[in-house]
């Protein structure tokens, strides 16, 4: 008796499921694959020439960019022309720059004649600062290419007990970013073609392909050129 009734309500599940689908409904028509797609009306065939544009693998570097205005407007442009976020790598890097070890801005002609005495005497090489009014006069000890260097010329000369030293920034330093598009397909590479008055210039390069990419790019090239692309979205 409990066989049959476990037996009946499986049968009842069932017959429940299927109504519920349509598979049994009165008039219905068969549920197809197509039908159970959210978008069925966006899907296409692509062509032989699609097909070899999709197997089509590049990389790109686009830069260096100066700034964060150059790569904002950069990022913009690769995004209205469909290329996501997940496309580009950023490479940024501090360059340029100048820093000094200098004296402190001398408030008269004596403390500099005093200065200068000392440094001639140790034989240590000096030279006037030029170009910030702002800082005259100050006699420049050593230049360096970074901020680092710098503070360490002038912790070794406060080990020899000069004093009145300071870092001085010369020029600041900048930032360039470099947009490297490590794998993107024939068709991506297209609309990065079409961008008119691209805002990175001529700042364009080629790069090397990733290994994975090459042979995802192999993969693809042996698909039927009838095969349904999801690329049709992009």
């Amino acid at each position: 008796m409990l066989r049959a009734l476990v037996i009946l309500l499986f049968v009842a599940n069932v017959l429940a499921l299927a109504w519920h689908q349509g598979w049994i409904s009165p008039g219905a028509p068969p549920v197809s694959r197509l039908s159970l797609q959210v978008h069925p009306e966006q899907m296409k065939l692509l062509g032989q020439q699609a097909v070899t544009q999709l197997a089509t693998q590049a990389c790109v570097d686009i830069g260096p960019l100066d700034g964060e205005d150059a790569l904002r407007r950069t990022t913009a442009a690769l995004t209205k022309a469909g290329l996501p976020s997940s496309a580009w790598q950023a490479q940024t890097t501090t360059v340029g720059g100048s820093w000094a070890l200098a004296t402190i801005k001398m408030p008269n002609k004596e403390f500099q004649a005093r200065k200068e005495e000392t440094y001639r005497s140790a034989r240590i090489n000096f030279e006037p600062l030029t170009g910030m009014p702002d800082e005259q006069p100050t006699l420049v000890l050593s230049r360096h290419d970074s901020e680092a260097a710098a503070q360490a010329a002038l912790e070794g000369m406060s080990r020899r007990n000069y004093k009145g030293l300071r870092v001085l920034a010369l020029q600041p330093a900048r930032q360039q970013t470099v947009l490297r598009l490590p794998s993107i397909d024939g068709l991506q590479l297209a609309k990065l073609d079409g961008i008119a008055n691209p805002p990175w210039g001529g700042a364009r390069n080629s790069c090397d392909v990733p290994t994975s990419a090459g042979s995802a790019a192999a993969a693809a090239a042996s698909a039927p050129a009838s095969a349904v692309s999801k690329a049709a979205s992009r």
